[in-house]
């Protein structure tokens, strides 16, 4: 990997582990494993209900 792109993944990872706070993370997989499981948590809540609306009642 070109030594400016290195460079830039490791800012993006201290970005990351700021915006989680956490300091740092043993390893790569390690912190992989913590944003799926992140992601894992936001698309599993539960939604809140839709409030239905009837036709006839936005006349």
């Amino acid at each position: 990997m070109p030594p400016e792109l290195v460079a830039a993944h490791r800012k993006l990872d201290k970005a990351v582990d700021a915006a989680y706070g956490k300091k740092s993370f043993v390893s790569e997989a390690e912190r992989v494993a913590f944003l799926f499981e992140r992601y894992q948590q936001l698309v599993n809540r539960p939604q809140p209900a839709k409030e239905t609306t009837n036709a006839k009642d936005s006349v």
